[in-house]
């Protein structure tokens, strides 16, 4: 599967994957070597993707994309292996592990954002689920530090499950010295070393609000309404959709205490919509993965209860309500399988998909600025990663010049409440204020339409059509 996605990966995915390069050749974090930036929202991928990196260098070369087609294999296996223990501990039928692993592995949503943190989301979330069933307090200790290195926000999953299990419940001292041994010494060290705990993307993206207009909680509507994105979206969400409605009904019906781990995860998918809904940021696609991922595997695991019920306790209904869903399930994985496969193989452009260019276009553009602009610095349009990435030049922005991103800081300070104000003031203690940008003697701009002429590429995009990028010296 990695095969047919890795020639289409999105442009946020780049500042990824230079970020782990960087770190890997220049044990330097941020996404340019000119400039250290803490705009990496999950520490643990770009740790993970520079570590293949490095290690992949035996081979010669650098390799980025292939160590990001070694953590996506990883993850899948992963996620199979905790649906596998997942099964067992909670006694569902013996195909859940296989469906469950489909269920991620063919949706559009989580394909489209390969290389950002998605499939480690996944692979988390079910071992979370995993080591909860069986009642293992350090271990779950051990993957909810994973999980908050992860992303910080996958803490509403670590909570709600914790509470919602008795063996962990009654020995939540155990969870917190896990999880401080393996979570607290990244950010300690983020805090006082790059200077904030908390990643600088939670300040882009909140100061970013909305896409004209449309918010977070307008998502799923925003993609339907698309028509390039109608169906890849629909598949996405068919199996969260499904899990929202068994969630309700376990809610509603007499509830098997074995399933509370899987009830709290699918539980923590609708908290979480509902947190990012208030802190009302753009609906970035990878945002609903958490929650399609979580809500889909209640789905999944409560139709694997029900299959055991109704094979140990024979009645029409069960094994009627049971047959039928395992049915509709399989068909939205064939539907969702079906619009990775229509969508060309390999992929030049995800499914869901809203950059300015293709991956293609703006890697032949980095290319040929690199050889234009030398040891000089520009600032990048609006889309920086695959840039970065294919230039391995000082282009900057506030996601790789932690000068342009201060200035932002101090804006999202002003605008906080009083709470907010102190939280983000103790995020940023150890930063140095009044950091200044660094001057670019280059801007690139993206421009609508066809170009041509010294200094031009014309590029093109599904989202956008036929555009064009221009270099232009600053005074």
């Amino acid at each position: 599967m990695f095969c047919v996605v890795k020639d289409g990966l999105i442009d946020d995915t780049y500042i990824t994957l230079a970020s782990a390069r960087n770190l890997a050749l220049h044990g330097h974090w941020g996404m340019i070597p000119q400039e250290t930036a803490n705009s990496a929202t999950s520490p643990l991928n770009v740790l993970l993707l520079a570590a293949a990196t490095a290690v992949l260098r035996i081979a010669g070369g650098e390799h980025t994309v292939v160590a990001l087609g070694v953590l996506f294999v990883g993850c899948m296996v992963v996620i199979a292996w905790g649906w596998l223990r997942l099964s067992r501990a909670l006694h569902l039928a013996t195909w859940v592990s296989g469906l469950g692993t489909l269920v991620v592995l063919v949706n559009p949503f989580v394909l489209s954002a390969t290389g950002l943190e998605v499939h480690l989301i996944a692979a988390v979330l079910v071992m979370l689920g995993a080591m909860a069933a069986e009642g293992r307090p350090v271990m779950y200790g051990v993957v909810s530090g994973i999980a908050l290195v992860t992303r910080l926000d996958l803490v509403i999953f670590v909570l709600l499950i914790a509470l919602a299990t008795p063996a962990i419940r009654r020995r939540l001292g155990w969870v917190l010295v896990a999880l401080g041994v393996v979570g607290l010494p990244w950010y300690v060290f983020s805090w006082l070393v790059i200077g904030s705990a908390i990643p600088d993307t939670f300040v882009i993206k909140t100061l970013q609000h909305s896409f004209a207009g449309v918010t977070y909680v307008d998502g799923p509507n925003f993609y339907l309404y698309n028509r390039r994105h109608f169906w890849p979206t629909l598949w996405s969400f068919l199996p969260a959709a499904f899990g929202a409605i068994a969630l309700l009904a376990w809610f509603w019906v007499r509830r098997p205490t074995r399933l509370w781990p899987l009830a709290a995860l699918g539980l923590g998918g609708g908290v979480y919509y509902v947190a990012y809904s208030v802190m009302g940021v753009p609906p970035y696609q990878w945002y609903f993965v958490a929650p399609i991922v979580a809500l889909s595997m209640f789905a999944v695991g409560a139709l694997g209860a029900l299959g055991r019920v109704a094979s140990g306790r024979p009645n029409l209904a069960r094994r009627w309500l049971t047959g039928s869903g395992v049915v509709l399930m399989v068909a939205v994985i064939a539907g969702a399988g079906t619009i990775d496969v229509r969508h060309g193989i390999p992929w030049r452009t995800t499914p869901v998909f809203g950059n300015w260019a293709t991956p293609a276009d703006y890697a032949a553009v980095g290319l040929a600025l690199h050889q234009r602009i030398g040891d000089a610095t520009v600032e990048a349009p609006a889309e920086i990663g695959t840039l970065a990435y294919y230039c391995d030049c000082a282009i900057v922005d506030p996601f790789s010049d932690g000068g342009r991103t201060s200035e932002l800081i101090e804006k999202r300070i002003d605008q906080a409440g009083p709470f907010s104000r102190f939280i983000l003031r103790m995020n940023y203690l150890w930063l140095v204020r009044g950091r200044l940008p660094r001057p670019a003697q280059y801007k690139l701009t993206w421009l609508e339409g066809p170009g041509s002429g010294p200094d031009v590429w014309q590029v093109w995009s599904p989202a956008t059509g036929i555009g064009h990028l221009v270099l232009t010296s600053l005074p």
